[in-house]
C-alpha cells in the first residue's frame, strides 16, 4: 500500500504522525511510504532520517494526497485540504467530528474512509498525557508576572505560600496534570464525579492532595481562593449550562489562571480558543490559557510516544483491510467516522442531528466475533439512514 505521512499545517503544530522508526517498520512490511519534506523537522527528525528508513521524500502535501491510498497526520483536516481528499482514500487523524460540522461535510462529500484518532486509543492517547503534563506546566508559566499572572511560584518560597490548584477531571489528561503540579510543589485539589477515581488518586499520593466531587456548588466555594484551574473535563456538547460561568470566573483573584486543556465550548463560559502564537488573554482579571494543540509545544517527546501507539492501527488496516481491522479492534471500529459517503460516528449524529449507521453494519461484520469496546461518549442517536447503497 502507498502510505503517506502528511506535514501538519495547523497553527503551532509541530508533531508528526510517524517517526523514522515507524516508517522503517512500514517499509519492511513492503509498503511504499511517502513523507512530506519537513514533516518531522520541528520534532527533531530530518528528511534524511526518513530517507534512511526507506521513505520517499516529496516536496508538498498535495503530492501525498494525490499519490497515497492511506494518509495520516496529527490534527484536524484544514479547509485548504478538503479539495485534496479522494474517494475511497483512508484517512487517520484527530477529527473531533462532533464539533466540526464543515469537516464532516467534506469527509462525506469526498466519500473517504476516515478514522478519528482520538477515539481509537485502548489505553488513552499519549497526546492526552502530553496535553496534561504540558498544560499544567503552561498554566504555571501563565501565572508568571510577565505573562499577566499573579507571580506566584508553584511551590512557594520561604514565607510565601505556593500555588493552590484545582484539576477538574481525572482521566488521562487530568492525572498527567496532577503529576506535574504535585511534583512542582503545588497544593492540589482534584475534582471529578467518580468517587472511586478520587479514592485511587488520593491513595496514590498518600493523601497529600485534596479531592472533591466536581459540581458547581463545590467549585463556587473553592474558586475564590484558587490560583490555577486546569480543566480536563470532556464536556457534553449538549449541556444546558457551563461548569464554570462568568460570575464564577470573576470570583477568582486577579492574576489567577485558567488553563483549559479540553477546549470544549460551553464548559467554561469565558473560554475561547487560542494558539501558540497568542496563547493567553485576560477576562474578569483572570489569565486564560486555551491553546487547542498544547502537545505541539513538546513535539519531540509527543511524536515519539504517539507514533509508536498508532503504528499497530496502521499495520492492522493495511494488513487486514478496513473491515478486518475493525473486527479485530473495537477501539479502531468505534473511531470510524465516515465510510464512503456515510456517517458512522454516533456522537456526531446525536450532536449534529444527522443520520448515521454503526460501523459494524456498513462494514457487514456485525455477525462476526467482534473485539468489544465501550462507547466513546454518553451521546446516543437513533437517527439512522433509511437506505444504504453500498
Amino acid at each position: 500500500m502507498k502510505f503517506g505521512v502528511l506535514k501538519d499545517i495547523k497553527n503551532g503544530e509541530f508533531r508528526v504522525i510517524a517517526t523514522p522508526s515507524e516508517v522503517g517498520t512500514l517499509t519492511e512490511d513492503d509498503n511504499q511510504v511517502f513523507v512530506c519534506s519537513g514533516a518531522g523537522y520541528k520534532a527533531g527528525f530530518d528528511d534524511e532520517d526518513y530517507a534512511k528508513a526507506g521513505a520517499v521524500i516529496v516536496e508538498t502535501n498535495e503530492e501525498i494526497w494525490a499519490t497515497c491510498d492511506f494518509v495520516a497526520k496529527v490534527k484536524e483536516i484544514e479547509e485548504s485540504e478538503y479539495p485534496l481528499m479522494r474517494e475511497d482514500q483512508i484517512i487517520y487523524t484527530c477529527i473531533h467530528p462532533a464539533a466540526h460540522r464543515k469537516e464532516v461535510d467534506a469527509l462525506l462529500e469526498k466519500k473517504v474512509i476516515a478514522f478519528t484518532a482520538e477515539d481509537s486509543h485502548r489505553y488513552g492517547s499519549p497526546n492526552c498525557e502530553a496535553a496534561g503534563k504540558a498544560g499544567a506546566f503552561m498554566g504555571l508559566w501563565a501565572m508568571m508576572s510577565n505573562n499577566g499572572g499573579s507571580g506566584k511560584f508553584a511551590s512557594g518560597l520561604a514565607g510565601a505560600p505556593g500555588v493552590k490548584a484545582i484539576v477538574c477531571g481525572a482521566g488521562v489528561v487530568g492525572r498527567a496534570a496532577i503529576e506535574v503540579l504535585v511534583n512542582m510543589g503545588c497544593q492540589v485539589t482534584v475534582a471529578d464525579i467518580n468517587v472511586g477515581i478520587l479514592r485511587d488518586i488520593s491513595s496514590k499520593y498518600n493523601g497529600k492532595i485534596s479531592t472533591m466531587i466536581c459540581n458547581r456548588f463545590n467549585l463556587q466555594r473553592e474558586l475564590p481562593t484558587t490560583d490555577l484551574v486546569v480543566n480536563s473535563v470532556r464536556w457534553p456538547k449538549d449541556a444546558k449550562e457551563p461548569m464554570i460561568d462568568r460570575a464564577m470566573v470573576a470570583s477568582m483573584s486577579r492574576g489567577s489562571v485558567i488553563c483549559d486543556i479540553s477546549n470544549d465550548y460551553g464548559c467554561i463560559e469565558t473560554f475561547r480558543e487560542t494558539t501558540h502564537d497568542e496563547p493567553t488573554y485576560i477576562e474578569e482579571g483572570v489569565v486564560h490559557y486555551c491553546v487547542s494543540n498544547i502537545p505541539g509545544a513538546i513535539a519531540g517527546s509527543t511524536s515519539v510516544s504517539y507514533a509508536a501507539s498508532v503504528l499497530p492501527h496502521f499495520r492492522n488496516i493495511i494488513n487486514n483491510g478496513v473491515a478486518g481491522a475493525c473486527a479485530r479492534d473495537g477501539f479502531l471500529r468505534r473511531s470510524l467516522t465516515a465510510y464512503k459517503g456515510y456517517l458512522t460516528h454516533e456522537e456526531t449524529s446525536g450532536i449534529q442531528d444527522r443520520p448515521w449507521i454503526p460501523p459494524e453494519k456498513i462494514l457487514k461484520i456485525e455477525n462476526m466475533d467482534l473485539d468489544p469496546a465501550p462507547k466513546t461518549t454518553v451521546t446516543r442517536s437513533e437517527n439512522f439512514y433509511e437506505h444504504i447503497d453500498i
